[in-house]
């Protein structure tokens, strides 16, 4: 298995079945793109305020988003780079806005699984270091993001 999936939900309002799903999702997407055996992801599922919150404290933007990725494998000014053959490769942690991606879900008028699958696509893109800062990068990011969530079946 190339990569651990650790699922926190602070809504209980994802069952075993949609975690399953984005598992996985999230395997194919790292297969594609050769991610080390072994490594480790979060994803945690918050409402509103509490992604508001994290989006204000961390990128200082005071209002809610539909996810939020924090790479772990980036090194930081004044961070310490800590090497050894064992440790597993923590890519970092997925937060994802449930009420925001049932909105969207509906605005789009796709399914909520469909919504979820991009959402987490997208946070895992971001850990592997995809941005979309320029229209280059979009381009690069987003037609990954399509590919891997038509090669798996959610279409919109």
């Amino acid at each position: 298995m190339r990569l651990e999936i650790d699922f926190i939900d602070e809504t209980d309002n994802v069952s075993e079945e949609q975690c399953n799903t984005i598992k996985d999702l999230l395997f194919l997407a790292a297969e594609k793109e050769g991610v080390t055996e072994g490594s480790e992801v979060s994803i945690t599922f918050v409402d509103n305020d509490r992604i508001q919150e994290i989006n204000r404290d961390y990128r200082d933007k005071d209002q809610p988003t539909d996810v939020i990725s924090f790479a772990m494998e980036e090194m930081g000014e004044g961070e310490i780079e800590i090497v050894g053959e064992d440790l597993p490769t923590i890519l970092g942690d997925i937060i994802i806005s449930i009420p925001r991606a049932k909105e969207q879900a509906d605005d789009y008028g796709h399914s909520f699984m469909r919504e979820l699958g991009f959402l987490s696509i997208h946070g895992f893109l971001h850990l592997l270091g995809y941005d979309h800062e320029t229209p280059e990068e979009e381009e690069v990011m987003f037609t990954k993001q399509k590919e891997i969530l038509e090669e798996y079946g959610l279409k919109r």
